[in-house]
């Protein structure tokens, strides 16, 4: 006979002792602070995916960047005109 206890299984119930004025209040204020992370989340996207600041933050990068294109750009159309 192998008679081990068993570990208790969780509570779907919820915690003992709580009224649903309570729990109303913890939905409530969990719904506020998803809300207040969405809005700032929102914010921070907005900010990220506007191209001209990222152009302005990061002028002198595109620059050397498009300069380096247009070089090889350059070199490519030489090489085959040969």
């Amino acid at each position: 006979m192998n008679a081990q206890p068993q570990p208790p299984k969780p509570s779907t119930v919820g915690m003992p002792g709580r009224s649903s004025a309570e729990i109303r209040r913890d939905i409530d204020a969990h719904r506020q602070d998803l809300g207040t992370s969405v809005e700032a989340l929102r914010g921070r996207v907005t900010e990220l995916t506007d191209w001209r600041r990222q152009v302005r933050e990061h002028r002198t990068p595109l620059i050397v960047g498009a300069a380096a294109a247009g070089f090889l750009v350059g070199v490519m159309a030489l090489r085959r005109r040969r």
